[in-house]
């Protein structure tokens, strides 16, 4: 932790920062009138508090949007940080793992406790309200965060263009097709989605196209697709497609990686 990443900060409204750490990772700070959210603190390398208080000194609510520690070895920054019940047990294994540990008693750092969160809680920050929904799939506990005022949603790793759907635990696609389809209400309540490797914001139509590859993934139409090689093996990976002149954040190109054996 100690070791550091080139932060990339990038101001996408008066009251939201993108935080790139290193092309690893992204977080968000978004700052209400009364409180500042900070959606997924990354792996740890960057001190988000201490960017955050060069322009406030608001009172700080974590919130994870899942378990993996990309999203949640930087909360040693912090007090104390919101998961899912779902990916608690998972998160809690990571940061138990020895090498953790060890970075954590090498630097002097500690994690804080988590607080439990779910669909249906609301956390105001005052005039900035953000919904709390599940979208298990990535994992079990993934939730998105609906920022109700401005249209947009935080989506961590549950919605992206590189979707890792190979992990244990993970469902079959067409059980996820069915989780994608219980929130599709939400393509009418926002404009845009931020996920968890962004580096700008993505249309809304993103959730769409996603699904429609779950699709052709779970009817098995996946003769074109390619090996995919991650550090637990080989998978697979089924390229999707997007809306033509739609605005979409920087990638290389728009996958989901899945496992043969259970699609």
């Amino acid at each position: 932790m100690e070791e550091k990443l080139e932060l990339f900060p990038k101001q996408l409204k008066p009251y939201l920062y993108l935080l790139d750490e290193g092309h690893l990772a992204t977080g968000f700070v978004v700052e209400g009138e009364e409180k500042v959210a900070v959606i997924d603190t990354m792996n740890g390398f960057t001190d988000i508090k201490s960017f955050i208080r060069k322009f406030t000194d608001k009172p700080i609510v974590v919130i994870n949007t899942h378990g993996h520690p990309d999203h949640i070895f930087g909360n040693v920054y912090f007090d104390e940080a919101y998961i899912h019940p779902k990916d608690l047990e998972m998160a809690e294994s990571f940061v138990k793992h020895p090498d953790f540990v060890k970075a954590c008693e090498t630097y002097g750092f500690s994690m804080p406790p988590f607080k439990l969160i779910k669909e249906g809680d609301v956390i105001d920050l005052g005039g900035k309200t953000l919904e709390v929904y599940e979208l298990p799939g990535h994992t079990q506990g993934g939730i998105v965060l609906l920022l109700k005022e401005d249209r947009i949603l935080f989506t961590g790793d549950s919605i992206n263009h590189h979707l890792w759907m190979m992990l244990d635990g993970c469902p079959p696609l067409a059980e996820y097709v069915k989780a994608l389809d219980r929130i599709i209400f939400l393509e009418e309540k926002a404009d845009f989605i931020l996920h968890g490797h962004a580096r700008d914001f993505d249309d809304i139509s993103l959730i769409r196209c996603l699904r429609q590859g779950a699709i052709e993934i779970s009817e098995g139409k996946t003769s074109d697709d390619k090996p995919y090689e991650w550090f637990g093996g080989v998978a697979k990976q089924h390229e999707f497609k997007l809306v033509e002149g739609k605005k979409y954040s920087p990638h290389d190109k728009s996958v989901i990686c899945y496992n043969p054996a259970i699609n």
